[in-house]
């Protein structure tokens, strides 16, 4: 068996080729090609570990004939088109936890540089001037600091935050009451924050939910001299509205390392009195950019040699640990759906995926995954556990999970059910101790067949 072979097309730590080849993968370290010379390699390899240089566009998606997975070694993915790439069946993976810290303690930089205005007193410091008078600051203790925002790096800016002595409220509409206290955070509404916070710090991905989530509308409902840091994403702030609001002295500082176009050569808000920026430097620490590298190269690799999923954007997670365990039942699980898939004629409106005794413990999500790529299979052949789903919903197919720990005739069973025009159709099965897939229920009849090769079914 040939090993997976991995591409690294943008530069990162050399640690991460290492790892691939530890773990078993050919790795080649080809960085700064256009993406003509991209297109054309790209046919050859099984993984691509990129940075935020490369653009995984629709024609390069196209031309990766092999590819399955891509990783990008940090949080960011906007230069991946997720969507194109689900339909293709390849997995998209990226690294959220490597440089929280490093994003994190940017933005306190930030908080603390926006409150004394340290970059213009600094320039004019230099330039020859000694302008004491001209920059009196505020004092961040026992101020209130908003987070639009608060999983893994807003929750380390909120600790942050604590020790510089600020009361920290925090708008998330998936924060729960109970990690809002563990964190030691208020949780509010996005109105009472604008109107409560001296600083606020954005920490959400951008989102059709989140686009502009500081509009010109709420940028004017925040408290008079607030202070604005954007170190997550550009296009969360209009930033137009911003510059005027600055300009107005209605918000008395921003300070942003994320523009809504990039690079950002020419935004409206330079030159801004008040306006701090820093080039998208967020993730840009050695201990960060080592991290990230190292995780994406091990997640790859895991994926690729062992079939565990961590970390995915389009697919259900599946450790290394639960892969070996679910392999058996994703196999029966697969042929299921492709067998009542068959089986079955005209529209299929609903399916419903019933786990019942010891498959009714384990992770569902990877066994519904290879139901609808089995099933997904009348329309297509390039269909894997990756595109199923979203095969599944452009048809309209409502899917349901359904899991039952009681023990039934069999220690453990996988039943699958479809709507069709003429009345639901169902099919079973279960594992025997050897993890040999086997039929046990057709439309309701019970049986005991092998799940394998061509089957002829015939109605008396």
């Amino acid at each position: 068996m040939s090993k997976p072979k991995v591409l690294i097309s943008d530069k990162m730590d050399p640690n991460a080729a290492r790892i691939f080849e530890e773990r078993g993968c050919d790795v080649d370290v080809i960085t700064g090609e256009t993406p003509e010379q991209l297109a054309a390699r790209i046919g050859d390899y099984d993984g691509l570990a990129i940075r935020s240089s490369t653009k995984v566009t629709k024609e390069i998606l196209d031309a990766a004939t092999n590819l399955k997975v891509i990783g990008r070694a940090g949080i960011g993915v906007d230069n991946v088109d997720i969507p194109y790439a689900s339909g293709k069946g390849v997995v998209v993976m990226n690294t959220p936890f490597g440089n929280s810290i490093t994003t994190a303690e940017h933005a306190i930089a930030l908080i603390m540089a926006v409150a004394r205005q340290i970059p213009a007193a600094d320039r004019r410091t230099q330039a020859g001037e000694w302008p004491k008078s001209d920059f009196m600051g505020v004092e961040v203790t026992g101020k209130t600091l908003g987070l639009i925002g608060a999983g893994n790096i807003g929750s380390i800016v909120a600790s942050r935050a604590q020790g510089l002595k600020m009361k920290v409220i925090a708008f998330d509409p998936f924060l729960t009451a109970e990690r809002a206290v563990e964190i030691g955070v208020e949780k509010v509404e996005l109105d009472a924050l604008l109107e409560r916070a001296d600083f606020i710090t954005l920490h959400t991905p951008l989102t059709d939910e989140t686009r502009n989530i500081l509009s010109r509308e709420n940028l004017e409902k925040t408290k008079q001299g607030v202070r604005i840091i954007n170190c997550a994403r550009g296009g969360l702030i209009d930033e137009d509205a911003l510059k005027d609001l600055l300009e107005s002295g209605h918000v008395a500082g921003a300070a942003l390392d994320v523009f809504a176009s990039e690079p950002a050569n020419d935004s409206p808000l330079f030159g801004t009195p008040g306006f701090i920026s820093t080039p998208h430097l967020g993730a840009s620490t050695t201990e960060a950019q080592v991290n990230v590298a190292l995780q994406v190269a091990e997640q790859m690799a895991d994926f690729l040699v062992n079939g565990g999923v961590t970390n995915a954007l389009n697919m259900p997670s599946l450790s290394a640990e639960e892969a070996p365990k679910l392999k058996p039942y994703m196999a029966l699980a697969e042929n299921l759906g492709s067998l009542v898939g068959q089986l079955s004629h005209g529209n299929l409106p609903k399916i419903s995926i019933e786990l019942e005794g010891d498959a009714a413990e384990l992770n569902p999500k990877p066994i519904t995954g290879a139901v609808l790529a089995g099933l997904m299979r009348r329309y297509s052949d390039s269909v894997n556990m990756v595109n199923a789903p979203y095969l599944a919903k452009e048809r309209g197919i409502e899917v349901r999970e359904i899991r039952n720990s009681h023990e039934g005739v069999f220690h453990t069973l996988v039943r699958v059910t479809v709507a069709t025009d003429a009345g639901d159709r169902s099919v079973a099965g279960t594992l025997f101790g050897n993890g040999n897939p086997r039929l046990v229920e057709i439309f309701g009849i019970g049986i005991e067949a092998t799940l394998e090769g061509d089957m002829l079914y015939i109605v008396n």
